[in-house]
C-alpha cells in the first residue's frame, strides 16, 4: 500500500513538472511535420490548418525567401515589420515558432504592443536601438536598454514592449517568437482605433483625458 501511495505521489510530482512546460508554447504536434493548407483533402484539422499530406510536402513548403531586402518606413511610426509565420511559410504550422524583420527609419519605432501567445528575442543587425518592456501591475517597471548591432534583448510572452531607432541611420532588427501565430496587439491602434469606437468617456477616464482629446485620437487610428 506505502509501494503504492509513493509512486501516486511520484506521478503527481512528474505531471507537476511537466504540465508547465506543456503548456508555455505551442502545443506538441506529435508527427514530424504538418504542412498547413487552407483545404482539407482528407486532412486533418491542426491548429487552424489541414496538414497536407506528408508525402507530398516539398522544401518550398518549408521556406522563405527575400528577408535581406530592406522594407519602405513611409508610414506614421516610419518603421516596417515583416512577419514570417505560418500564414506565409506553412511548414511552421504545429512547430511553434516564427520569424520577422524589423525596418527602421531614422526617428522610426515598433511603438508599444504586445504578442498574447509568444516570448520574442530579438537581434539588432544594424544600428542603435532603445528596447524595453513594462512589467505587470502593481510595479508597472519599465526594464529597458540601448542596443547595437549583435545585441540580443529578450521580450517575455504577454508583457508591453516596443523599440526606437535613436541612431542617426536606419536600423534593421530580426525576431524569433516562440509560436507559429504569436499574434499583435498595437496599444494605440487596438484602444483608440477599435471597430466601433470605444466610448470616449470611458477613455478619458482611464487615461485621465479630456474626452474631446479621446475623439481626436480615435479619429486619427479609426480604419
Amino acid at each position: 500500500m506505502a509501494m503504492k501511495s509513493l509512486s501516486f505521489l511520484a506521478v503527481l510530482s512528474l505531471l507537476a513538472i511537466t504540465l508547465p512546460l506543456s503548456i508555455a508554447s505551442d502545443p506538441s504536434p506529435l508527427q514530424d511535420f504538418c504542412v498547413g493548407v487552407n483545404t482539407p483533402a482528407d486532412g486533418v484539422f491542426v491548429n487552424g490548418k489541414f496538414c497536407k499530406d506528408p508525402k507530398l510536402a516539398t522544401a518550398d513548403d518549408f521556406s522563405f525567401s527575400g528577408l535581406h531586402n530592406a522594407r519602405p518606413v513611409n508610414n506614421a511610426v516610419r518603421s516596417n515589420v515583416t512577419a514570417v509565420n505560418v500564414n506565409n511559410l506553412p511548414g511552421l504550422n504545429t512547430l511553434g515558432i516564427s520569424l520577422v524583420r524589423i525596418d527602421y527609419g531614422i526617428g522610426g519605432q515598433n511603438p508599444p504592443h504586445t504578442h498574447p501567445r509568444a516570448t520574442e528575442i530579438l537581434v539588432v543587425g544594424e544600428g542603435t536601438l532603445l528596447v524595453g518592456f513594462v512589467t505587470s501591475n502593481p510595479d508597472n517597471r519599465l526594464i529597458s536598454k540601448t542596443l547595437n548591432a549583435g545585441d540580443v534583448f529578450v521580450f517575455p510572452e504577454g508583457l508591453i514592449h516596443f523599440q526606437a531607432n535613436i541612431g542617426h541611420s536606419p536600423a534593421v532588427a530580426f525576431a524569433a517568437l516562440s509560436s507559429q501565430n504569436p499574434g499583435v496587439i498595437t496599444i494605440a491602434n487596438t484602444v483608440f482605433g477599435s471597430n466601433p469606437a470605444i466610448n470616449p468617456n470611458i477613455l478619458a477616464r482611464a487615461f485621465q483625458l479630456d474626452p474631446r482629446i479621446v475623439v481626436d485620437l480615435q479619429g486619427k487610428f479609426k480604419k
